[in-house]
């Protein structure tokens, strides 16, 4: 792949916002999430056709999370030297082959290669994203274009998971990961002919990551980040087999629950990032207490067609507090270092959607599709109550005598 110098726009100058490449970076958030979401609701489709349980193909988020944890730190650091720029496209062809790969797995083996790749894409873009939107428009205008790529993550959650189902149920799962090869390709050629040079700017390395991780701020955000996010994606990765197993929902009623849990999770997104400029700590407080309380009426109530089609788009609502509240809290934290941050912090979210998978795809193996909900009521609860306790308080501004 060639960095194709003549195509690359000079870095956007001082106090000028360059909304195209912002844009691209949205698209590439939308592409990364919607391949990272779709095992969700093609858990069972997938499991069938591979011949293994719900559990086990469950792991595919699992691998993808696991290595993004890994790529997230590691990225800024092993391209240290490299043209932002060339870096995001390399990225995002890792992502266009992730897809092809999967759309063609023939077993479980060859899947969890498809997420490695993924995985690497995921946390090298996620990791650079925020200090890259601080390089392209000016500081002041840095919370709404943060905001702008993060509505790549609020459409992808519309999309993916009920587009994915009803592609799965017409034509295969299959056809869910060529639609987001697709999308991916569209991708590459617009950061292509969007996105400056950007040569490095920062001088990330190990030494910085240990000192990010020695103040009390970061290793308490990073921590409910583990807790809160785990949580989540315990009940999250599992709804379907909850749906179909203890709801007992058809497939075309699955997709239109998994529809509104997008179209919840969108407007969470805003509702979010409104909360989380006043103030970040309540805007994930807001978040866990409603995800917990949903997942306990799961609980209680999954068998019932209303609890469960009512609670699955409120889950998603609630979890658009999250992306905004936590990337403001870890740039107040480390405003110095705002890449390293942004790699520990896409780090620790991936580590906990990897230990939910994990401990989620346990729970339902062996007690059950209510396992999932079961995990995340029990750390939400412990997370949120962290937050509370030891999250972020807005600095009081002195008042002139």
């Amino acid at each position: 792949m060639s960095s194709a110098p003549i195509a690359a726009l000079p870095e956007s100058p001082a106090g000028h916002a360059d909304w195209p490449a912002i844009a691209s970076l949205t698209l590439g958030v939308f592409g990364l999430v919607t391949a990272e979401f779709l095992p969700a609701s093609l858990l069972t489709a997938m499991a069938t056709d591979l011949g293994v349980t719900d559990g086990a193909a469950g792991q595919a988020v699992t691998a993808t999370a696991l290595i993004g944890a890994i790529a997230a730190p590691s990225i800024p650091l092993l391209t240290r030297r490299l043209d932002r720029r060339i870096v995001m496209l390399a990225l995002t062809a890792l992502l266009i082959l992730s897809n092809l790969i999967a759309a063609t797995a023939s077993s479980l083996p060859v899947l969890l290669v498809a997420r490695v790749m993924l995985g690497v894409a995921l946390g090298g873009f996620w990791s650079m994203s925020a200090a890259l939107a601080l390089r392209l428009v000016p500081e002041a205008q840095f919370a709404r274009a943060m905001s702008v790529i993060l509505t790549g993550v609020s459409v992808a959650t519309v999309g993916a998971a009920p587009i994915g189902a009803w592609m799965g149920s017409v034509w295969g799962w299959r056809s869910a990961f060529i639609a987001a090869g697709v999308v991916s390709v569209l991708t590459f050629a617009v950061q292509f002919f969007t996105l400056p040079a950007l040569p490095p700017r920062d001088n990330p390395n190990l030494r910085v990551l240990g000192e990010l991780l020695r103040r009390p701020p970061v290793r308490v955000a990073l921590l409910a980040v583990l807790l809160v996010v785990s949580g989540h994606f315990a009940g999250f990765t599992y709804i379907r087999p909850l749906m179909e197993h203890v709801t007992h929902l058809s497939v075309s009623a699955v997709s239109a629950v998994l529809l509104g849990y997008g179209i919840g999770g969108f407007f969470g997104n805003f509702a979010g990032g409104w909360v989380a400029q006043r103030s970040e700590r309540h805007a994930i407080v807001f978040g866990g207490v409603l995800i917990a309380l949903l997942a306990a009426s799961l609980l209680v109530g999954g068998s019932s067609v209303w609890v469960t089609a009512i609670a699955v788009p409120l889950w998603g609502f609630a979890f658009g507090a999250f992306p905004v509240g936590f990337q403001t809290w870890i740039v107040r934290a480390a405003p110095d270092q705002a890449e390293g941050a942004g790699g520990l912090l896409v780090a620790a979210f991936q580590i906990a959607i990897a230990s939910g998978a994990i401990g989620g795809g346990l729970l339902v193996d062996h007690i059950g599709a209510l396992g999932g909900p079961a995990f995340a009521v029990v750390a939400l609860v412990l997370g949120t109550l962290l937050t509370l306790r030891h999250g972020p308080r807005p600095v009081p501004v002195p008042v002139p005598a």
